[in-house]
């Protein structure tokens, strides 16, 4: 950690501020690392962010802190906040350290971990400020739900699973923790008891907090989703010719994943404002629902029916269903009006290389052959390892070509490859021909 003179390191920190404001969500943590750390020195910094669907926690620093930082330090972190900033020491990557904690206006949250002293006076000013700029840019691109960062939040699935998997290990240690207190020689029956109780009473109070964080990181409910939505679009309403009228979701509906909610929200907000500037409309209705897979959405005008799937807006629109592997459709009446009906589901598809070979409907020799040929053997060797005849992997190797369109091993290899079916490996041996 390097400190800047007087006046120097504010200059620097406000170079950096353009950086961060265009950044995208992968790369805003590692640039507000750059751009604090030239006015105010630190080891490493995290964001934690719940409106960042999948991936709360964005990390930049020294790895030996950032590596070991857990989702319930931070949430015990921000739960202790009794002030927009705060210095002092917690519990950051297993153990006590001194850090610095800025809350944004969102709820979210930038902890700076071992900060250092700098020169200049100014230099928590500047970090606050950079800080201001990271936090309303995520609330920005979680707000526009483009398509890249709905696929990325619904990938990120393994985030949410590594959060459960720390829960587990805190569980585990409780359990160990009671154990051996029930265990211990050195403790009379009425003392192993009490502690025994104690330890029993922490362990129960944490397992039901951190059934909520996990659940507050991977779902909204309908309900405060759709409520969200009405207050984002109340002022058009309020303020223009054109009325929006809402139909509230089932208040007991299967809660909302949170890109899902993301996205549905974006695509209302972006139809309901294309229909809007019609001429003749005066009246939106918008509706959710839910059939327990999917999140349904129609948004109807009462205008000219002039809005089809042929505009660019519209297909923008649709492309972020697609994201998410929905659908939506535009059905338009001359002089009726237009309807938008979005279809998300609810879970994400299944990418397993199980999967996979369904959806093409091979046979589970085929899949067999297919991994092999992906991994570069010979039909001989197939032949061998399968226990079959050449010419039998011949065949199956001709209705592989015509199950997944491809002329050539090499292209099934790929394809077997994107699919999951097997690992990344070198080009399979071999000609195109079927009998090589």
């Amino acid at each position: 950690m390097t400190t800047h003179p007087a006046g120097e390191s504010a200059v620097a920190a406000i170079r950096h501020a353009g950086t961060v404001a265009t950044s995208t969500l992968l790369e805003i943590a590692p640039r507000l690392h750059s751009a604090i750390g030239a006015a105010l020195p630190h080891r490493a910094l995290t964001v934690f962010t719940e409106d960042c669907t999948g991936r709360p926690q964005k990390r930049a620093g020294d790895p030996e802190i950032t590596e070991r930082i857990t989702i319930a330090e931070l949430d015990a972190v921000r739960r202790g906040l009794t002030a927009p900033r705060w210095s002092g020491d917690a519990v950051i990557a297993a153990r006590q350290r001194p850090v610095t904690v800025f809350r944004a206006d969102t709820g979210a949250i930038l902890v700076l971990c071992e900060p250092g002293r700098p020169e200049d006076p100014s230099a928590e000013e500047c970090a606050a400020a950079l800080w201001e700029i990271a936090a309303t840019r995520i609330g920005q691109q979680v707000a526009e739900a483009r398509p890249d960062y709905l696929r990325e939040s619904r990938a990120a699935s393994s985030e949410r699973l590594r959060v459960t998997a720390e829960l587990t290990d805190r569980h585990q240690t409780d359990l160990e923790s009671l154990l051996a207190t029930l265990r211990s020689r050195d403790l009379d029956d009425a003392r192993a008891r009490a502690l025994a109780t104690d330890l029993a009473a922490g362990a129960l109070v944490r397992s039901r907090s951190g059934s909520d964080l996990v659940a507050s990181l991977a779902e909204e409910p309908v309900s405060r989703a759709f409520e969200r939505l009405k207050g984002e679009l109340r002022p058009l309403s309020r303020h223009g010719a054109v009325r929006v009228e809402f139909f509230d979701p089932p208040v007991d509906g299967r809660a909302l994943p949170g890109e899902v909610a993301h996205a549905a929200r974006a695509i209302v907000r972006s139809a309901v404002l294309l229909m809007s500037d019609q001429e003749g409309v005066t009246r939106i209705r918008v509706q959710w629902n839910c059939d327990g897979a999917n999140l349904l959405v129609a948004v109807r005008d009462d205008g000219p029916g002039r809005i089809d799937d042929s505009l660019p807006a519209v297909r923008q629109l649709a492309v972020r269903a697609t994201a998410l592997g929905g659908r939506l459709d535009v059905d338009a009446v001359a002089t009726w009006g237009s309807e938008f009906d979005v279809r998300i589901p609810l879970d994400p598809p299944d990418t397993s290389a199980t999967a996979a070979a369904r959806n093409w409907n091979l046979a589970p020799r085929e899949t067999d052959v297919l991994r092999l040929l992906a991994a570069g053997r010979r039909n001989r060797q197939i032949a061998a390892e399968l226990g079959i005849s050449e010419n039998t992997v011949k065949f199956h190797t001709s209705q592989l070509y015509r199950k997944l369109a491809v002329t050539s091993r090499a292209a099934a290899a790929v394809v077997a490859v994107e699919a999951g079916l097997v690992e990344g490996v070198g080009a399979p041996v071999g000609g195109d021909a079927v009998g090589a």
